[in-house]
């Protein structure tokens, strides 16, 4: 929610800068909303496969939809789950609790792998190559987006060359000068939008989703891992508090 409220709040201010200022038709050019726009798509798309452009909005829209989970919570919901694993020490009670951790599919499938009776490394093995193609899949939205960034303003700058021409080829025609001047302001105008308002902020939101999911997806492996091994708990406490930032971490036993 926040993504959404901070690039409305910065639309809204644009568009209220502009309408405080006179008629917003002012701001309105076809031929450079065509310039900078497609324009940037266009050369963006050299740099990614179809495939990759098609599922790149699915992808960061569903990373920045669902609510990050916050890493100390996380911890201390899987220590829950290894306390009681360990005094139970039953495989029909994770049986039990596979069902139960559908909202986070990751660690659903690490705990169904304990469950299965998969050996820790292979536990391991799996959920790391896991949390890894998931991390590399929201990197690619991440250069995406970064990429965007760096064409808008230079589709902006060659929409102003453009206007700058057809303005000076006109000199002698001062109807003319009006339009082709417009392009060639309003061109920067979308470029810089688009970059800073749009896909700079979104490429360092889609960054910091990605950072904390791979540090959220990592406490899930080494938590299954542990309570396959019917380790203590607080030796999984203790290894939590070793990938966590310090004013993240836990004390879970006092």
């Amino acid at each position: 929610m926040s993504t959404v409220f901070g690039m409305l709040t910065a639309f809204i201010l644009v568009v209220g800068a502009i309408l405080l200022g006179g008629s917003p038709r002012a701001f309105v050019n076809l031929q450079g909303i065509l310039i900078v726009v497609a324009g940037t798509f266009a050369v963006t798309a050299i740099s990614f496969r179809l495939q990759e452009m098609i599922s790149l909005p699915a992808n960061i829209w569903a990373l920045l939809r669902h609510s990050q989970r916050d890493p100390s919570e996380e911890a201390i919901k899987v220590m829950k789950i290894a306390v009681e694993a360990r005094k139970h020490n039953d495989v029909l009670l994770l049986e039990r609790l596979v069902p139960k951790l559908k909202d986070t599919p990751f660690l659903q499938q690490a705990i169904q792998l304990v469950a299965d009776g998969a050996q820790p490394d292979e536990i391991e093995q799996i959920m790391r190559r896991e949390a890894s193609t998931a991390s590399s899949r929201h990197m690619r939205a991440v250069d995406f987006l970064r990429r965007a960034g760096d064409v808008a303003p230079a589709m902006g700058l060659i929409g102003t060359l453009i206007g700058l021409v057809r303005m000076l080829g006109s000199l002698d025609n001062p109807a003319l000068i009006g339009p082709a001047m417009a392009v060639a302001l309003l061109t920067t105008f979308y470029g810089a939008v688009m970059a800073h308002l749009v896909f700079i902020p979104l490429a360092a939101k889609t960054e910091h989703c990605t950072t904390e999911e791979a540090l959220v997806n990592n406490l899930y492996t080494m938590a299954a891992t542990s309570i396959r091994r019917q380790e203590n708990p607080r030796r999984l406490e203790m290894l939590l508090n070793t990938v966590l930032p310090p004013a993240k971490r836990i004390t879970f036993y006092k």
